[in-house]
């Protein structure tokens, strides 16, 4: 569970370093982007490691129904991170789509793994997304992105298919039937 923890908090140490210190970040230019880059590979790595070595109690775990809404709320996710790279009609609408995604990732997978380090896990990756938008909008204001036009909206469709496709193929290959 160390390791878990460890990364889930070199994770929003390194997303949040900019908004808590937007000097410091900037002074460092592009270096700082790499080591953020950085810093969020060490942290996913230790996060997978973590979890899969983690071990604790039992409170709830899959059933049919869970599951099926765990898949919507995870085609929603993925289809919110497509409309957020290409500026679809959503991202418009939507101040935060990737991070809206996230948390939805995160309660979609809570909805199917009730151990405790998925509580860990998810629940701090969730946490984690809702600060993180609690904060970008008290230090900027939003403007809404422009459109790439009506092209866009299809391409984010057609991506969001073949990435969970490629999503649920993964996570069979682990050992994870992402449908039941």
């Amino acid at each position: 569970m160390t390791l878990l923890i460890l990364g889930l908090a070199l994770w929003w140490g390194a997303h949040l370093f900019k908004r808590v210190a937007p000097g410091a970040r900037a002074s460092m230019g592009d270096q700082g982007r790499a080591m953020v880059t950085a810093l969020l590979l060490v942290s996913l790595v230790l996060m997978v490691l973590g979890y899969r070595a983690a071990d604790g109690a039992v409170y709830w775990g899959r059933s049919p129904a869970m599951v099926g809404i765990n898949n919507l709320l995870m085609l929603v996710s993925v289809y919110l991170f497509a409309a957020s790279g290409m500026k679809t009609a959503v991202a418009r609408r939507l101040r935060h789509p990737m991070l809206l995604g996230t948390l939805l990732w995160a309660v979609a997978h809570l909805l199917v793994n009730g151990d405790v380090p998925s509580l860990v896990l998810f629940g701090a990756i969730a946490l984690w997304a809702v600060v993180e938008m609690i904060v970008i909008n008290r230090a900027t204001r939003w403007v809404p992105p422009k459109g790439k036009g009506p092209k866009m909206e299809v391409f984010a469709l057609l991506g969001t298919v073949l990435v969970y496709g490629a999503i649920a193929g993964v996570h069979y290959m682990l050992g994870y039937p992402a449908f039941g």
